[in-house]
């Protein structure tokens, strides 16, 4: 199964090609900002990661609430697992 899973973005590494590191819980890696070129994104902000990619920004309660539902569904340890994986 592969689902958007909320990430935290911890800081901006190449703004002028929008790539940010985010933490996925406990793990960190880059992911590409592209899709979200009308949406302001800094240190501290929530975002739905699929495939390296920041689907949408969220606020943190909606991050939350989406991982407490990957968390009842079983399929949160899965998805961080493959977040972890894809490091290389």
């Amino acid at each position: 199964m592969c689902l958007a899973i909320p990430g935290r973005i911890v800081e901006i590494v190449d703004e002028e090609n929008r790539i940010a590191k985010v933490e996925v819980g406990g793990v960190r890696r880059n992911i590409n900002l592209g899709l979200l070129s009308d949406t302001q994104v800094g240190p501290g902000d929530y975002v739905l990661i699929h495939v390296g990619f920041a689907m949408t920004k969220i606020d943190e309660q909606a991050a939350a609430e989406t991982l407490r539902l990957l968390h009842e569904l079983g399929a949160y340890e899965p998805e961080v697992e493959q977040f972890r994986s894809s490091l290389g």
